[in-house]
């Protein structure tokens, strides 16, 4: 048995698998601090279907925890940003394009120093290692606690990240590192954005992954822990510690993964409508479609592995209102105040669920109290619910075929049965599609680099990037057996010498699950 547990910001779902049988599930509401909402969650799932806890094999959590500290700019460590491309790259220096509060969050600095490499690995400039020595030096006069090192094309080459790494590390012992080539991708500005963020969540990371264990062991769960990624796979509580950022997106991602497990359809539009927002992503067999563009987190340009989701602000705990112009569904939301706010729970707010409610969708609450809502009303708020819906969906097709649509999320009662012309599928335990994602999540592997391709070596250097996908995953946790690729992407850089190629490769295998 696997324990699967997703924490939005309204709702934390959990639910109890049995291979891909689902044996019981609960929806709680968030908490302030989310630990306890886990707590109550486990609880309720023991209720529901008491089990032994010794006979779960793992627990996957997927969280808001990360993502949620940066937009509120609280609990982010002072950090410093080291660039290492002297004499290029000094006209913008780190973190110019950041906010002023996020800068002042994480008391940010910027440190340039000499280094980096061409794309085809060769270098711009040498390692001044007493250049790193004495930024190293002011970094501990300013009580830096943990730093982001960069470098110019080190996807392509780790070297001095590596190395600079092993300095910082002599000079500042106690800091925690960051490394861009671990993290994101080619395109050096929004790498080292998305390394600084992850080296600002570091602190908070720790202490998280240590809540979260000790809210499974509250419930007597000794299983291994693991957390949601942002491409659908799993990581463990090691490399969630190392790697707070790869969990940003993992709510609708494993809303997509589990609408894929309960329709079965491996290519579709899938809806998650929660008590929030709106997620809309598509499923590219079976896994969410990655965004091939910069993503902004926070008001910051990143480029690591993030879906390609939108997000509109419509959910369960939306507010109503009736305005000149017609009726408007959010994009406010009471979110975790649902269950004190909406008018079915005794209430004095209006909000789609509300709405829900009155024309007999769902039975939560007190019906009696919103009978008194005007029909017309109530017509009127579903309607401007699927038309913003359906826009979405339009927006997120990239052909004129029309996608299948999967609806999940508990807010997904909102939605009619067509959609555009469209049938609306709803599958069983579509409440709860979150968690069941997060608890069936494979293993993954993934290679994304530039290959200076000699005449000939094409067929060679794919198998070598596709094996080296594979050795990730199998690293990573993957049973060697199980493990396939699932994607794979070969672009040639047309403006660079050398035959310059970006490969993508990705790699998942089912968890080894401890005997």
């Amino acid at each position: 048995m696997r324990i699967g547990i997703d924490v939005g910001g309204t709702n934390t779902d959990a639910v109890l698998l049995d291979g891909t049988t689902v044996l019981a599930s609960v929806k709680t509401s968030t908490t302030e601090d989310v630990t306890s909402g886990i707590v109550t969650a486990m609880a309720q799932l023991q209720l529901r279907h008491p089990f032994d806890p010794g006979a779960v094999g793992a627990v996957m959590i997927g969280t808001t925890h990360f993502i949620n500290a940066l937009i509120e700019a609280r609990r982010l460590a002072p950090t410093a940003a080291l660039r290492l491309s002297l004499p290029s790259g000094a006209s913008l220096p780190p973190m110019v394009d950041w906010p002023q509060r996020l800068v002042d969050a994480i008391e940010g600095c910027g440190y340039l120093a000499h280094g980096g490499h061409e794309f085809d690995g060769r270098h711009i400039a040498e390692l001044d290692e007493a250049q790193l020595r004495k930024a190293a030096d002011d970094m501990g006069r300013r009580g830096i606690r943990s730093v982001a090192i960069s470098s110019v094309f080190s996807p392509v080459n780790a070297e001095f990240e590596t190395r600079a790494a092993e300095i910082i590390a002599a000079e500042l012992p106690d800091v925690a590192i960051s490394l861009s080539h671990e993290i994101g991708r080619i395109g050096l500005l929004e790498r080292e954005n998305a390394t600084v963020i992850n080296a600002a969540l570091r602190e908070l990371s720790a202490d998280i992954v240590d809540g979260l264990g000790s809210a499974i062991a509250e419930a007597g769960v000794s299983a291994p822990l693991y957390l949601s990624q942002n491409d659908g796979t799993l990581m463990d509580v090691d490399f969630a510690r190392r790697y707070p950022v790869a969990t940003f997106a993992s709510g609708p991602t494993n809303s997509m993964r589990g609408a894929a497990v309960l329709s079965g359809l491996g290519t579709c539009a899938v809806v998650d409508i929660g008590g929030t927002t709106s997620d809309v992503g598509v499923l590219r067999d079976g896994f969410p479609r990655e965004a091939t563009s910069d993503v902004s987190v926070a008001g910051i340009r990143t480029n690591f592995r993030m879906p390609d989701v939108l997000s509109i602000g419509i959910g369960g705990g939306s507010r109503v209102r009736e305005e000149s112009a017609g009726v408007t569904v959010g994009p406010d939301s009471v979110g975790y105040e649902l269950t004190s706010r909406a008018l079915v729970f005794g209430g004095d707010t209006l909000t789609a669920t509300d709405v829900a409610v009155a024309a007999g969708l769902t039975d939560i609450g007190d019906a009696s109290l919103v009978a008194h809502l005007d029909p017309g009303l109530v017509r009127r708020a579903l309607d401007r619910v699927a038309r913003d819906v359906a826009d979405a969906v339009d927006r997120m097709r990239t052909s004129a075929e029309p996608l299948p649509v999967v609806a999940v999320g508990g807010g997904s009662v909102l939605l009619p049965e067509l959609l555009d012309g469209v049938r609306v599928s709803r599958p069983e335990d579509f409440a709860v599609a979150n968690a069941i994602g997060a608890a069936i999540a494979q293993i993954g592997g993934k290679v994304d680099r530039v290959y200076a391709i000699e005449p000939g070596r094409r067929d060679a250097v794919i198998d070598d990037a596709k094996q080296e996908a594979v050795d990730r995953a199998v690293a990573a946790g993957a049973v060697p057996a199980s493990v396939e690729i699932v994607d794979f992407d070969e672009v040639p850089i047309p403006y660079l010498p050398g035959n310059a190629t970006r490969i993508r490769v990705k790699a998942v295998g089912d968890l080894q699950m401890e005997a």
